[in-house]
């Protein structure tokens, strides 16, 4: 490249919308880069990474892709554009070619935590309210985990299902953050997916919920990939 990817879009997981992004946009934001934040639907991984793909054409310069959780998946495949210059997983899928989120979770390590989702309502999934906080939040206030709860985006099943077609990780550099205390990937499974992608790892405490607990950890490994993409 030549110049910095001052650009950083941020993509979010299932469960949860952009918002949970704000601290992160706001360390970033205030250092003067240009942020932008994808409200991906998260019905199918064909539509958010269209999404995706959207707000990419209309940055002016080269991106540094963010992805959580199940927005590792849509960011495998939209980081494919032309203007994306890295790629950052926070406690994120990295799915190869022909994988999906389904694929992925579907022989779990022995004696790892399981997610409290609930049965498939109308081809959408939620997490049991009464679990969410110790699965999905742990780290973080009490009120801030119950509101997290009550206020779930149901996700999609199709967007489970979704297959990579082509990783953009195999052509791009990457960057990992493994959430040591996440109980909805492993870290072990974490680990081996950033080992698979090549990527520069970095670990720190904190539950799935990651980028909004420990908001300081993410915006420094998002920096550490714009000043690497000069």
């Amino acid at each position: 490249m030549n110049q910095n990817a001052n650009n950083v879009v941020l993509v979010h997981g299932g469960f949860v919308d952009g918002s949970g992004w704000r601290q992160v946009y706001d360390r970033l934001t205030q250092d003067g880069h240009l942020v932008s934040i994808v409200q991906n639907p998260t019905f199918s991984l064909a539509g958010d990474v269209e999404a995706t793909r959207q707000v990419l054409d209309a940055q002016d310069g080269p991106v540094v892709l963010v992805g959580h959780s199940y927005g590792g998946a849509v960011i495998s495949e939209a980081g494919n554009h032309d203007q994306v210059a890295a790629l950052v997983y926070i406690a994120a899928f990295a799915p190869d070619e022909g994988e999906s989120v389904n694929t992925l979770i579907a022989d779990p390590p022995p004696g790892a935590p399981v997610p409290p989702i609930l049965p498939p309502r109308d081809g959408f999934l939620l997490l049991d309210r009464g679990k969410f906080a110790a699965s999905f939040a742990g780290d973080l206030p009490a009120p801030q985990a119950a509101f997290m709860a009550d206020s779930q985006v149901p996700w999609g099943v199709d967007a489970l299902a979704g297959a990579v077609s082509k990783p953009a990780w195999r052509a791009k550099p990457s960057w990992y953050l493994v959430a040591t205390d996440d109980r909805m990937i492993p870290p072990p499974a974490q680990r081996a997916m950033a080992e698979r992608a090549g990527a520069t790892t970095v670990e720190t405490p904190g539950s799935h919920a990651v980028y909004v607990s420990q908001p300081a950890a993410v915006a420094d490994l998002i920096k550490k990939a714009i000043q690497a993409s000069a």
